[in-house]
């Protein structure tokens, strides 16, 4: 027979974990999506680890107050190793796009380099870059791992 004292603490420590737990949960998964006053651009995916082969949804957003305008219609996107060799970007025709404030923008990337193969496990840098309407280069990028 167990200690009254011993059954309360094991309880309370089995409901704080759970508690705990699910507080992680909810922090892990909010979005960090946030919008600026002046020019701001964000990448959004779903997840940051995906498996090899899986197609990654990314989701371009003006999270600014600033129109951004791109050199052409692939939005400035390119993915490369972390070493900076770049292995894809999208086709896109040499026409200036803009992407104004709270709109976005959704590419889909199966995982294929530019020339038709297959992307190797590891860690992937995808950028997108941009100008401003008084000039400024407007960049950002995130990480995403290829695991097996």
């Amino acid at each position: 027979m167990l200690a009254k004292s011993l059954v309360i603490f094991i309880s309370v420590g089995v409901i704080a974990g759970f508690s705990f737990g699910f507080y992680l949960l909810e922090i892990k998964s909010t979005n960090q999506l946030v919008y600026v006053d002046g020019s701001s651009l964000s990448l959004v995916t779903e997840k940051s680890d995906f498996k090899r082969g899986e197609e990654i949804k990314i989701t371009l957003i003006n999270s600014g107050t600033n129109p951004i305008s791109f050199s052409d219609t692939s939005y400035g996107l390119k993915i490369s190793g972390l070493f900076g060799i770049a292995k894809y970007s999208p086709p896109a025709s040499q026409v200036i796009s803009t992407l104004n404030p709270g709109e976005k923008i959704e590419f889909v990337w199966n995982q294929m380099k530019n020339d038709g193969l297959p992307v190797i496990e590891g860690l992937y840098k995808i950028n997108v870059d941009g100008i401003d309407s008084m000039g400024i280069k407007v960049e950002k990028s995130i990480t995403v791992n290829i695991w097996k």
